[in-house]
């Protein structure tokens, strides 16, 4: 099983949390590892943006691969992981494409993982 780094917009989303998980559950169904920022404590915690960033940095490099969700262009944490993980020659995938190529072999009577 693969270790993967979710990634995506949490900063200014109210519902970051549900759809992190739901990402995340998928991706565990498909046999990944997941790692997932959005299990860091909430905001009110007291931890700062800085706080969350080097956290995150760590999570990333012990992660074979990262996934971005969809709306990760929208995030300038998010921006800052796409490049650590170019950089580190981490495997990159999006959410939404490999999520639809699963249900597209799932449809032609595959049901293998993607």
């Amino acid at each position: 099983m693969k270790t993967v780094y979710l990634a995506g917009k949490i900063t200014g989303d109210p519902d970051y949390r549900g759809k992190f998980m739901a990402a995340a559950q998928l991706l565990e169904l498909n046999r990944f590892v997941v790692v997932n920022p959005a299990t860091l404590p909430l905001p009110s915690s007291g931890l700062t943006y800085e706080a969350y960033m080097r956290i995150s940095s760590v999570m990333l490099d012990e992660c074979e691969a990262a996934c971005f969700l969809g709306d990760w262009e929208n995030s300038e944490g998010a921006k800052i992981e796409y490049l650590q993980a170019q950089d580190s020659g981490k495997e990159i995938f999006f959410f939404e494409e490999r999520h639809q190529k699963l249900r597209d072999a799932s449809e032609a009577g595959g049901g293998a993982a993607v």
